[in-house]
């Protein structure tokens, strides 16, 4: 996926499960803290508490470690489908099969080999991220918001390039070089939906992707994208789509923003 596209990604939070230093050394590198927020845990329960309770663009799992332990984390895989898994491994033949069954099993997005440059596996993690592939998937919604103009079209990227997290007009305003009011009342011209309203749907497109999880529940949701609560949430999505919280999961992100257009819910007392 070109960044370019979207302008670019904030970056993305990994957690990885494993304890070697160099897996830790290489992980690092990869994912330096102005590049990423990266996460080490050392269990299977770690690596869950890390999934509901923050937001996690990416799972990588160190096959190097004890194979009851690292499978238990593989085992994770299926509940959290929007979220990627890796796999992590020493290019060695003994390791090949065993790398590639966990892969196949578990529908691990791809493969990590130590000894690989950093900015190769860095490559290969970012595209297939919660981020990325969430704000790709949006790209075209554009069109049924009514978001024409160049500035319109530019600012949607940027929102859509948060994956759901809580984003301020102001710093969107910051990063196309105009003040909160300018921006606000160009990004709302011609009938479009005000900013801030458009703030608030992706990130309850993001919560009703997540609701797809069977790892996640409301309350989890809730956490991982900065609601006050499950109530909050709710709230939320009566206020902006019009369904309750308990609807997200068999709502497809393109009935959720039909609801929305149609409904005219695209202004907000604020923009």
């Amino acid at each position: 996926m070109p960044e370019r596209a979207l302008g670019p990604l904030p970056p993305p939070a990994v957690v990885a499960f494993g304890v070697r230093e160099r897996a830790r050394d290489l992980l690092r590198r990869g994912f330096p803290r102005r590049r990423g927020r990266l996460t080490l845990a050392r269990s299977r329960d770690e690596v869950l508490a890390a999934l509901t309770t923050d937001f996690v663009d990416a799972v990588v799992v160190d096959l190097a470690q004890p194979a009851d332990e690292h499978w238990a984390v593989a085992k994770l895989a299926p509940d959290f489908p929007s979220i990627p898994f890796f796999a992590l491994a020493p290019l060695r033949p003994a390791e090949a099969a065993h790398a590639a069954r966990a892969c196949h099993e578990f529908e691990f997005a791809d493969l990590l080999v130590e000894g690989v440059e950093d900015a190769v596996q860095r490559e290969l993690v970012l595209p297939e991220t919660f981020t990325a592939r969430f704000a790709w998937a949006l790209l075209p919604a554009e069109a049924a918001l009514g978001l024409q103009d160049g500035l319109q079209r530019a600012v949607w990227r940027l929102v859509l390039a948060h994956g759901g997290r809580t984003v301020r007009t102001e710093a969107i305003a910051e990063a196309v070089q105009l003040t909160r009011e300018h921006l606000s009342r160009r990004f709302s011209a011609d009938g479009a939906p005000n900013l801030k309203r458009v703030i608030d749907l992706v990130r309850l497109l993001a919560a009703a992707e997540l609701a797809k999880n069977p790892g996640y529940d409301l309350p989890d949701i809730a956490r991982v994208l900065g609601f006050a609560s499950a109530s909050h949430l709710n709230a939320s999505c009566q206020r902006v789509i019009g369904v309750r919280s308990s609807s997200l999961a068999r709502l497809r992100a393109g009935d959720l923003v039909d609801r929305f257009v149609r409904q005219g819910r695209g202004r907000s007392r604020a923009g």
